[in-house]
């Protein structure tokens, strides 16, 4: 009988993006044992991903880097979509309002600050090692434990390790989505775009504070407000229009003379992105997990790219972390794709729609979240995809949702303390002993009524990753919270 004392790592995960880093960082603080391969030598240190969420606030806010990260942000104040006469087609605004996450809805940021952060995060923990230079060679998939062959690229020394599970963070040409034999499913967009990112030498006040979609069947383009003195323009390429050509610094100056001149600033990034909408049909073979860019892949024009990443990170760490603590569970895991891809092909086709706009080719339904102001301007709130099927139960209307964020009496954040197990909140004043669930009462948050009205209900059980696993107006919570957990539980 094999035994998995021998393994070296519970976890082992391949790239060392936000979401390997976040994901890192989430195993981590709950005692799991990780090994990061990233192939590597040092950290990408110019401009990639630019914004994220609320939600995705909240989860950094788990793991501990809000106070570092929050320095280094601007919050972003929404996006207009204009004609080729300057007309605007549609308004989404970003509201600087502190959201129920307990953030702003809409933050501009330059990675690689938060690459550092998430890097300097673990660093405090013993049980995470990081190797660079190390490019995964094959795999072997078994019952109890993965084996993972990499070859130091310095001095072509192979290493062999094996670990209980294997994630897949290594991006849009993902070795290990490869490895398990996973095709990708194309929703129908793809274009190539320029992106080129710029540094400010002087201020521009007659830059827009907020970004931009300029729609045009000729030449669409985005220009984004980054962090400092960042700016981004995304162009997209005609069909036979050669890169090398369009990047020409005559050429290149010409389009950008719209917005700044060689004297307004240097061009700090330039190069060529195929924007795609894909998901990959297999997220999950055996042990090998695949998170992120290496599962799906969205067009930026709504700015969810790693913020999709982020979410499959939360989704899949708490589940991982309960089979090293507890033992494998294949129902358990087996969730993660069908509560994520769902979710994720709701932003995809959002983004899809987005792009359809902008290059006038669409309709302003982008999404249900679109409304006619009485001025008769056309705006669209954000959209909030609920969790698609596992855990839970399906009618039940609050499954999927993610709850406010919650304080206890000592105004300690309860996603940190809680953040690997499930919690039950409710408007009764309990007896504690009688449970096997952690338990905050009113007696422990004197908002949870506030909190249990919104969803009509006089307890919720709410998951690590603080989305809605259940919810009843029933008084025998006890059997309540039993049968609810014997479905994560061995």
């Amino acid at each position: 009988m094999f035994n998995m004392n021998n393994l070296d790592y519970d976890v082992i995960i391949v790239g060392l993006g936000p979401s390997g880093g976040t994901l890192a960082n989430l195993l981590a603080m709950n005692n799991v044992s990780v090994l990061i391969l990233e192939k590597e030598a040092n950290m990408y240190n110019l401009p990639r991903a630019v914004h994220f969420d609320d939600e995705i606030m909240r989860v950094f806010q788990t793991i501990g880097i809000t106070k570092s990260l929050s320095k280094k942000l601007i919050i972003n104040k929404g996006t207009k979509f204009i004609d080729d006469n300057g007309e605007l087609l549609l308004d989404w605004p970003r509201p600087k309002k502190i959201t129920e996450n307990g953030w702003y809805p809409s933050y501009r940021f330059h990675q690689p600050d938060l690459e550092r952060s998430l890097r300097y995060n673990f660093k405090k923990y013993k049980n995470v090692t990081t190797v660079q230079n190390a490019e995964v060679c094959n795999t072997i998939n078994k019952k109890n434990y993965v084996e993972v062959n990499y070859k130091n690229t310095k001095t072509n020394k192979i290493y062999s390790l094996k670990s209980k599970y294997l994630i897949g963070c290594d991006g849009a040409n993902s070795f290990l989505r490869n490895e398990i034999n996973s095709e990708m499913e194309h929703l129908g967009f793809e274009q190539r775009w320029a992106v080129i990112d710029v540094i400010l030498k002087r201020k521009k006040m007659d830059l827009p504070d907020r970004t931009i979609q300029y729609c045009s069947q000729s030449r669409p383009a985005t220009y984004c407000r980054n962090v400092g003195k960042r700016r981004r323009w995304e162009i997209a390429l005609k069909k036979n229009e050669n890169s090398e050509t369009f990047f020409e610094e005559k050429t290149l100056w010409k389009f950008l003379s719209r917005w700044i001149a060689p004297d307004d600033a240097h061009i700090e990034r330039k190069t060529i992105y195929k924007f795609q909408s894909a998901i990959a049909k297999k997220w999950r073979k055996g042990r090998i997990f695949l998170v992120g860019d290496a599962a799906h892949l969205t067009p930026p024009f709504m700015g969810q790219g790693m913020c999709a990443g982020i979410r499959d990170a939360s989704n899949l760490a708490w589940k991982i972390t309960m089979c090293c603590k507890k033992g494998h569970n294949e129902k358990l895991l087996d969730t993660y794709q069908s509560e994520r891809s769902s979710n994720v092909r709701d932003y995809i086709k959002t983004a899809m729609k987005m792009g359809e706009l902008l290059n006038s080719i669409g309709e302003f339904e982008v999404s249900d979240t679109v409304f006619i102001q009485p001025d008769g301007s056309i705006k669209m709130n954000t959209i909030k995809p609920k969790l698609g099927k596992g855990l839970g139960i399906s009618k039940d209307p609050n499954r999927g949702k993610i709850v406010p964020s919650l304080k206890n009496e000592l105004e300690k954040d309860i996603d940190f303390l809680y953040s690997c197990e499930p919690i039950l909140i409710t408007n009764q004043n309990v007896n504690k002993k009688k449970f096997n669930i952690k338990i905050f009462d009113i007696t422990d948050i004197p908002k949870i009524k506030k909190i249990l009205k919104k969803f009509k209900s006089d307890a919720l059980i709410l998951r690590p990753d603080r989305f809605i696993f259940a919810s009843t107006n029933e008084k025998d919570l006890v059997n309540f919270s039993k049968l609810c957990l014997s479905q994560i539980n061995n």
